[in-house]
Formats: structure tokens, C-alpha cells, sequence
């Protein structure tokens, strides 16, 4: 199949809100697709190089040769370069990659181009990401969609839920099961502005859990191995033996554990999430970043024990085997509500004690792997918005020489446009500018006087009072007050909030301009 039938796909799926619509243009390109090609085209097709890590740097896209007049590029050709440049290595690397990648963008049409660096940075905004590319490959099919989603789900891929299809077909997805040890897509938790709205979603009675400001992990047991992943399914065991300790103590041989890793300071109270996330992200001297304190582990949910798939069974019978499995004090501090009033009191106590707020969760529902579920909510006592920073302005006075005041959007879920909301330099230490500095000129696009435009693949948690309507952003709204909590490394762009998500949890208060209007941010 020739690039650019999914270029110009890409280009049709952009252009239309239908979700029907999309599934139909997917699967149309699906079912014109060889069997060789297949896999590749749902990994482009779900916004992804089948390549993991390419090695590819933003700035070499942006000097790209100019593009060819006809298409003549195929998707296994273009696979077969990024499998050669995700190999290289060692001396002469840098040379050879770049080389390859110019070679190939001087074959594609300018259509093609923009394809190619959206599926090298995860940044194609088409409106079709993996949901819809398994309604697709279901439609193309002609299978149920959910035995895709969840064979998507345990395999911790569509493509591979696509191979398996072609390969066997539906027999073939009804035969996938959890496999201990291969990390599957985990379930997320919608969101609500308070306990109230969270148990209009869930229902009573409810279990509660405090929120830990941690990193999400996966444990899986089998014997004596353990392994260990995150949120997006890397391995990380290797930098976590404490939590390899705990799994290895437990009376079970086969175990598939859900929770969150964190430090405790010695008061009891969480440490901050930076703490965590210098040991669960980098594998730089792990032994070194041990001497910076033990983290503990704390599970919430179990998937499976000793052989034994729990996935489809009520969140209550999954608690009552943890109960029963698991100590308490590698349990998530939790209580089963029976009226609002427990609920709201709850919450308070759990922001009383230094946690994050609270997850509630419907007790009949199961584990909804892979989605983000109304049967899970969580609550925070402010309003806390994952976004994505588009942009650095250059400080001022005693900040003169760092990349300061922040560009924040939240994406279009319909159009995959980045909206933006507003800038802030509240917030920021020293240390987080210096990070910031360094990181931003590495990804940085282009510039202008005083403004440092980026690659859109940094995510940061934002704290702000609510929303203000303001005619000076596209979205219409501008944060109010907004200031950084901190910077999100376990957490990819297309995991930020969508203006959906922040116009739905925030209030929006008509009044005077916010404190964000492009107008009245001092700079700094």
C-alpha cells in the first residue's frame, strides 16, 4: 500500500466529527490493505511507529529536503527505514540516521511528510487514535469490536490484536487471555469536581480510595519473577526492588496486582511526586537514586491470582481476595461508603493527611482495562489539569538567561488540535527552570525574540481557580490563576486533559479578564 493513501486518510478522518464516519474511512483502508502490510497500517493508523524509540530528533524533521511531486513510497518501505534507524548505534549513529530519514522524506510528497512527523512524535491530530482504529479493523472484519478492545486490551496492542485476527480470526481473539508477566493496558478513572458528582457516576454504597500522588504500576509474579510496569507499559523493575521484595513475600505464585508507588516521609505523609518519579523514571545509576529513600508500594486491585482471571469479576469480590491476600500496609488506604455524608467525609480526610483526593469506585463494576470508566472517579480538592506545553518565553530581571513563562493547551479530542488556555510562570523554582531550559532548547521548533516554540510532547500539571471566558484564546476560555504543580515524565501528550475535560471540571466565570490574558501576564 502507497504512504499516501494514508496521508490523504489522515487528511479525511481531521476533516469529520462522525465517529461512524471515521470507522468507515479506517476500515475502507483496512480491507484495501495486503496482509503484509496490515500491522503496519493500524500502527499508523492509531498514531504510532511500529518502532518504539527511533532515535529521531524534532529539529531534523523540520529541515526536511522538499517533498516530491508523486507518491511513490510504500508503508513497508518506510517501516523497513525506521527498523534500520531504530538500530543504529555507536559511533557514526547520529550521521547515519539522519542521512536515512533525509533520504526517505526526499521520496515523500509534502502530504506525506506531515504524516511522517506526526508518526515519529505521537502527534498526528486526526481524531482517530486507537479506539476508533479498532472499530475499523472490527468493521473491515467484520467481528464485534469488543473482542478486539479486549484482545487490544491483554495483548497491550491493536496491532498485535491485528495480527492475531488475520492470522485466526475470531476463534483466534476469543483464545486471548491475561498472560502473566506481558503488561496490559491499564484501567483509568474519569473525573469529578467533588464526591457528589462522583457518586452520581458510581452509585452507593462505593468504595472510596485516597489518591496517591505517585507513579502507577503493574506487578505481575510468576514463581520468582517479577516484573514490573508502568502507566504505559514500560519495564521498570529493575529500579524498583522494593517493590520486587514485596511481590516475591506475598503467598502466591501467580499474581497480577494494580497500584502506586510512592515515599512516605517520616511523618507519614506522601513526599512529592518528584521524589517517585526520579527513581520510576530513569535508569541512569539506579543504585545512587536508591540512597534518595525507599519507596513503598500500595496496591488497590487485583487482576489475577494463581490462575484465576479477575478482570470481569465486580470490584468487590477482587477487594474481598485482597483482603484476604495482601497485608494491610501494602493496601491503598480505602473505606466502603454507604451514604454521601461518609463519602464527603472521606474525601476530607484524605486531603487532611496529604493525599491527592480520593477515587471512587462503583463495586459491581469490572476491571474496564484500557479505558478511562465512569465506574472509577476521581476527586481533588483543586482544580488540576494535566496540559501540554506548546511554548517557553525567555525571563526577565532575576530569571533573565531561563525559559520561563509557559504556552498551556489542551488538545481537540474531535479535531486533535492543541487549544491554547493561557501562560504561567507561577510556580517555578530554580531547579524546575533550569530542568525546563535545558529541555525546551533540546525540543525546541522555532523561535522568536523572546519565545521558545516546542515540540508539544511535554505534559505538566497545572493548578489554577477555575476558567475565564476570554475572547483572546481560540477556545474561548483562559485559566485563571494558573501555577505549576509539577511536570508529568510518566504521562505522553495524548494522555493530557482535552479542552473537554477541563471546560467540564472547571467553572467558567464571566467576569473581568483573567490574570492570563496574553495583556495583562507580567513577564518573567
Amino acid at each position: 500500500m502507497l504512504l499516501s493513501r494514508l496521508a490523504e486518510t489522515r487528511i479525511a478522518l481531521a476533516s469529520t466529527r462522525s465517529r461512524n464516519a471515521k470507522r468507515d474511512l479506517i476500515a475502507a483502508v483496512l480491507r484495501e490493505a495486503s496482509r503484509d502490510d496490515v500491522e503496519i497500517v493500524v500502527s499508523y493508523l492509531s498514531g504510532s511507529l511500529r518502532q518504539r524509540r527511533t532515535g529521531v530528533g524534532w529539529k531534523s524533521l523540520q529541515s526536511a529536503p522538499p517533498p516530491a511531486e508523486e507518491p511513490s513510497l510504500t508503508v513497508g518501505e518506510v517501516n523497513a527505514v525506521f527498523s534500520y534507524v531504530a538500530g543504529l548505534s555507536g559511533a557514526g549513529s547520529t550521521t547515519a540516521r539522519a542521512a536515512a530519514v533525509n533520504a526517505l522524506l526526499a521520496r515523500a510528497t509534502a502530504k506525506e511528510q506531515d504524516l511522517l512527523r506526526g508518526l515519529v512524535f505521537g502527534e498526528l491530530r486526526q481524531g482517530a487514535m486507537e479506539a476508533a482504529v479498532q472499530e475499523g479493523l472490527a468493521a473491515a472484519f467484520d467481528v464485534p469490536v469488543a473482542d478486539v478492545r479486549r484482545a487490544a486490551m491483554l495483548m497491550s496492542s491493536t496491532t498485535a490484536a491485528a495480527a492475531l485476527l488475520l492470522s485466526g480470526g475470531l476463534e483466534a481473539l476469543h483464545a486471548v487471555g491475561l498472560q502473566v508477566g506481558v503488561g496490559i493496558q491499564p484501567m483509568l478513572a474519569a473525573s469529578a469536581p467533588g464526591p457528589d458528582a462522583a457518586l452520581d457516576k458510581t452509585g452507593l454504597p462505593a468504595v472510596v480510595d485516597y489518591k496517591l500522588d505517585g507513579v502507577r504500576v503493574q506487578v505481575h509474579r510468576a514463581g520468582e519473577q517479577v516484573r514490573i510496569f508502568t502507566r504505559s507499559l514500560d519495564d521498570i523493575t529493575a529500579r524498583l526492588p522494593e517493590v520486587v521484595a514485596v511481590a516475591r513475600s506475598l503467598p502466591h505464585d501467580q499474581l497480577v496486582l494494580d497500584g502506586e508507588v510512592l515515599s512516605l516521609r517520616s511523618d507519614g505523609r506522601p513526599e512529592a511526586f518528584q521524589v517517585v518519579a526520579s527513581r520510576t523514571m530513569s535508569s541512569v545509576d539506579v543504585a545512587a537514586l536508591a540512597q534518595t529513600g525507599p519507596l513503598q508500594v500500595f496496591f488497590f486491585d487485583l487482576l489475577h491470582v494463581d490462575g484465576d482471571d479477575l478482570l470481569d469479576v465486580p470490584l468487590r469480590e477482587r477487594l474481598e481476595q485482597m483482603r484476604r491476600l495482601l497485608p494491610e500496609r501494602v493496601t491503598v488506604p480505602r473505606e466502603v461508603c454507604t451514604t454521601p455524608e461518609q463519602a464527603a467525609d472521606t474525601f476530607a480526610d484524605a486531603v487532611k493527611r496529604g493525599y491527592e483526593g480520593v477515587v471512587i469506585k462503583n463495586l459491581n463494576a469490572p476491571y474496564a482495562a484500557g479505558r478511562r470508566d465512569s465506574a472509577w472517579v476521581k476527586v481533588k480538592p483543586r482544580h488540576t489539569f494535566d496540559l501540554i506545553v506548546t511554548a517557553a518565553e525567555w525571563g526577565h530581571g532575576r530569571r533573565r538567561g531561563w525559559l520561563s513563562n509557559l504556552h498551556l493547551a489542551a488538545r481537540d479530542p474531535a479535531s486533535g488540535e492543541l487549544i491554547m488556555l493561557g501562560k504561567t510562570f507561577k510556580g517555578l523554582t530554580d531547579e524546575l527552570l533550569t530542568w525546563q531550559t535545558a529541555r525546551f532548547l533540546e525540543l525546541e521548533v522555532r523561535r522568536t525574540a523572546g519565545t521558545v516554540y516546542v515540540e508539544p510532547s511535554t505534559v505538566v500539571e497545572i493548578a489554577c481557580d477555575g476558567l475565564q471566558v476570554s475572547t483572546r484564546y481560540p477556545g474561548g476560555v483562559a485559566l485563571r490563576f494558573a501555577r505549576v504543580l509539577r511536570y508529568r515524565p510518566d504521562k505522553s501528550a495524548a494522555e493530557a486533559d482535552t479542552i473537554d475535560i477541563v471546560k467540564a471540571l472547571s467553572p467558567i466565570i464571566d467576569g473581568s479578564r483573567s490574570a492570563l490574558d496574553p495583556d495583562r501576564a507580567a513577564p518573567c
